[in-house]
């Protein structure tokens, strides 16, 4: 198991509005990210800035899963007005943070 991290942010004034999405978010994105094998997947945020932390086993396959899905598809185009993304060309993803310590 392996664990990513992302940085992104939520546009100004849109904080509340991108807490309600996350609490109604849609069954069928969460069982797209279990597909993609995805798990432990968690977002904390610190004023605009938003932090991604998750854990799976291939990341490759996981993004490949992502990319080719129409609900994640949906998902982003609907949260796409609402946040800052930046996204990695080389794997049409969010960059990847490169991990600087990890403490068992």
């Amino acid at each position: 198991m392996a664990n990513h991290a992302w940085v992104l942010e939520v546009r100004p004034g849109y904080e509340e509005e991108y807490q309600r999405r996350h609490d109604e978010i849609w069954p069928d994105m969460l069982e797209t990210l279990q597909v993609a094998g995805i798990r432990n997947y968690n977002i904390f945020r610190h004023g605009l800035t938003l932090f991604g932390y998750f854990e799976t086993d291939d990341l490759d396959k996981a993004i490949a899963h992502l990319k080719d899905c129409p609900v994640n598809a949906r998902w982003g185009e609907w949260m796409g007005p609402i946040m800052k993304v930046e996204v990695d060309p080389a794997t049409s993803f969010p960059y990847l943070l490169p991990l600087q310590f990890h403490m068992d």
